[in-house]
């Protein structure tokens, strides 16, 4: 995940210059020997596949793979399967005064496998299209659509990684959403789409991690507010119940009262009565 995260940084962050993108298609079979790589670049992979050497390192490159390589490497190529091999490579400059450690991180060849997205491909289909935009607003365009690229496809790592083995930082990170929108409907679909997760398994990690289902955890956290909102007085239960996400009022009570043991209006005297 850091890895993921430095690389956002540097495109996000860093200066440097898109210098060309080019849609290519190699017959089945072809095989490229000691190319050596000039610019700094990345490889979207649409159809077919290919197996690649660089300083030595095999990757295995199919659809939705993406692999980057960096100037002065030795590669090696091999379109493997039955099938042309269709991609997009896009190469970059980067800014010499950039940071050294962020130089760094693009000076490396890597792979990243956030899988085949339909919303990528149109994505490089219109970069392609404005590549050799002029002007200011032609390279902002280009740099937009190169940058909305990469969030594709380094969300759709980490949400690989999540699916696989999610953190306890996924999880805190949906409690914290809770905690921010409990006054809003929320349902379990919801909470696991948000987090690139199935329903079944984000409820079980959920309940892993903090021993709550999710709806469990959201009606806890409701009815905890509730409750805060009935110390401090001066609130009607309906404006209550509307504020913790309950529009139907009885219904709102009813769950107050499987959490409390008591009604919000005798959890209100038994309140009073102790003040008093």
């Amino acid at each position: 995940m850091k890895f993921l995260d430095k690389l956002a940084e540097i495109f996000a962050n860093d200066s440097y210059d898109i210098e060309g993108v080019y849609r290519l298609i190699i017959q089945p079979k072809s095989i490229l020997r000691e190319f050596r790589t000039v610019k700094h670049g990345f490889l979207f992979i649409v159809r077919g596949g290919a197996r690649l050497r660089v300083n030595g390192t095999v990757y295995e490159l199919h659809p939705g793979s993406v692999f980057h390589a960096a100037p002065g490497m030795q590669l090696d190529s091999q379109v493997i399967g039955k099938s042309e091999l269709e991609y997009y490579s896009l190469f970059y400059k980067l800014d010499t005064l950039a940071d050294v450690n962020c130089i760094h991180e693009c000076d490396s060849h890597f792979k990243l496998e956030p899988g085949a997205n339909p919303r990528v491909i149109e994505l490089l289909i219109m970069l392609h299209q404005n590549a050799h935009m002029h002007g200011g607003i032609g390279k902002l365009r280009v740099k937009e659509l190169f940058l909305s690229i990469m969030y594709q496809v380094l969300v759709g790592c980490r949400h690989r990684e999540n699916e696989r083995s999610p953190s306890k930082n996924v999880i805190e990170e949906a409690i914290a959403y809770i905690n921010g929108h409990y006054m809003n409907p929320l349902t379990l679909d919801e909470l696991a789409e948000l987090h690139a997760m199935n329903p079944k398994r984000f409820s079980y990690f959920f309940h892993k991690y903090t021993g709550f289902r999710p709806i469990d955890y959201v009606i806890n956290y409701r009815m905890e507010r509730a409750s805060e909102l009935l110390h401090a007085g001066n609130f009607t239960i309906r404006d209550i119940a509307v504020s913790v996400g309950y529009a139907n009022s009885l219904y709102f009570s009813r769950v107050f009262k499987k959490k409390f043991g008591m009604s919000p209006s005798a959890y209100t005297n038994k309140l009073d009565n102790h003040i008093d």
